[in-house]
């Protein structure tokens, strides 16, 4: 294994590597971050047998790095911060609004949901806990969520839908009696997704910067929330354009409580603030 002889990240490596990362995918590193960085990258190092940062910059940028290495990376500096209903107004308005419109207008039709920066699951399990309660005792359509995040790693975790027991503080008593399988460990103690749930949810990778996304389908409802404030504005304009031609005319968009499509060019009107309608 690698000794980093090199073991400080210079400005000028700092600069390349933080504006390959923004311009392939959209994360802003200010210098500020550059501490953050160095610290998160040796491990990197270490895995490929690299003595220096600035071997470790020249590999990425010369495209001799390869996609798992720049995958692996990309891991370790993406943000993944996120809670079971979170902002929780946008729950309340599926229970409200979205849900019962949907139950009218499609007796017997599936409802497609988006959770389009889904890091380690959280948001997507609560959409699909929501969804399970409205429909509880009077089956009326079902449902699939499906969750994208960059972050490979983070990924795995959601998909496994296991979380530390404090995590589900904020889910109702009732609600964790339905959906979660307590771990049987007492020192570390656990929980899981039920498996009804976890089937309606897929998750996979997608770098919200690419040209287009492949998924699966048109979407009734998408969650894009927490995710675009580290865009500039004309990087926010395209990635909701390119979400919008996957939402259904008249289908719901969900923003994060600091975002705003305002000053851009998107085909969204607004409902209530951070919630929005595909026109």
């Amino acid at each position: 294994m690698a000794l980093i002889n090199d073991s400080v990240l210079s400005d000028a490596d700092f600069t390349k590597l933080s504006a390959f990362i923004y311009t392939n995918y959209g994360i802003k590193l200010p210098i500020t971050k550059k501490t953050m960085l160095q610290s998160r990258l040796l491990a990197r190092l270490k895995v490929n047998n690299i003595d220096s940062f600035k071997e470790y910059c020249q590999f990425v940028l010369s495209g001799k790095a390869g996609e798992a290495e720049i995958v692996n990376m990309i891991d370790l500096v993406s943000t993944n911060k996120t809670d079971f209903y979170r902002e929780s107004a946008h729950f309340d308005f599926m229970k409200a609004v979205a849900l019962p419109e949907f139950a009218e207008n499609n007796p017997g039709k599936k409802m497609n949901i988006w959770s389009s920066a889904s890091s380690s699951g959280e948001e997507a399990y609560t959409i699909a806990i929501v969804i399970s309660e409205f429909l509880e005792g009077n089956k009326k359509f079902d449902f699939s969520v499906f969750g994208t995040d960059i972050s490979t790693r983070i990924l795995e975790k959601a998909s496994l839908g296991i979380y530390p027991l404090e995590r589900v503080d904020v889910i109702p008593l009732a609600q964790k009696r339905k959906y979660l399988l307590k771990g049987k460990d007492p020192e570390k103690p656990m929980v899981r997704i039920i498996p009804e749930l976890r089937a309606k949810t897929k998750f996979e990778r997608l770098n919200l910067m690419d040209n287009s996304y492949n998924v699966p389908k048109e979407f009734d409802i998408v969650f894009c929330r927490n995710v675009l404030i580290y865009f500039d504005r004309e990087t926010q304009e395209k990635v909701i354009n390119k979400l919008c031609m996957h939402l259904k005319n008249g289908g719901y968009f969900f923003l994060g409580h600091s975002e705003s499509v305002s000053g851009i060019n998107v085909p969204l009107r607004q409902i209530k603030p951070t919630i929005f309608e595909r026109i």
